[in-house]
């Protein structure tokens, strides 16, 4: 399973932040081009719809698949009260036909997306993954280098920390605890609750500029 966290930035400030986050995580960061393709169960595959996302790292020499499935969140009074979500999500590597294995299946192709960016991943009393990305649709189909913006100016930031149903009270608190020092760039939240941007990005960002990052955590 894992715990995740959604928000929102302003291209404009992504540098701030890669200052902020590079300072706050002691690692160099990492390219991210990922093209997403998700794919969703014909009918007779059962009468329970069944979606999984096929991931393709371009920013490997040789491209890299991954095939990632993520279940429904964690309910209950508990999964309420806390600000991140909990959900199963099970992954694993593929080769490079397992597009045309899904297909076989009967899989169908629903939509894909290119994600540009950088990642940061780092242990802090749990290993925490930071994604910061612009979200980019095909035009033609499987045409990365034709992709545009979905939402222009604005960047995805993720944050995720692998978990077990023993532990993840555990790493909710990291992921909690972690996201503050974020918060006067951007505001955290489960993804689907959309926040928007922070009134105070724009200070916190030009602060950061001008010293040139944190303190490593």
């Amino acid at each position: 399973m894992e715990c995740v966290v959604q928000g929102i930035i302003e291209t404009l400030h992504v540098e701030a932040l890669e200052i902020l986050l590079q300072g706050l995580c002691g690692v160099k960061k990492e390219r991210l081009r990922i093209h997403e393709l998700c794919l969703k169960s014909s009918p007779n595959l059962g009468a329970v719809p069944s979606e999984l996302r096929i991931l393709c790292d371009l920013e490997q020499p040789e491209p890299t698949w991954t095939v990632r499935h993520v279940g429904g969140s964690m309910r209950g009074a508990g999964a309420e009260q806390i600000s991140v979500l909990v959900r199963p999500m099970v992954e694993s590597k593929a080769s490079k036909n397992v597009l045309r294995f899904f297909y076989a299946l009967g899989y169908k192709l629903d939509h894909e997306l290119l994600r540009v960016g950088f990642a940061f991943h780092f242990q802090r009393s749990v290993q925490i993954t930071v994604t910061v990305s612009s979200v980019n649709k095909m035009l033609k189909l499987h045409a990365t280098d034709e992709a545009v913006p979905l939402t222009p100016g604005m960047q995805l930031v993720e944050v995720t920390a692998p978990a077990t149903s023993e532990n993840y009270n555990e790493v909710v608190a990291a992921v909690t605890s972690f996201c503050e020092h974020l918060a006067p760039l951007l505001h955290l939240s489960k993804p689907g609750i959309s926040t928007g941007v922070v009134p105070t990005a724009a200070a916190a960002a030009a602060s950061l500029m001008s010293d040139g990052g944190g303190t490593t955590l």
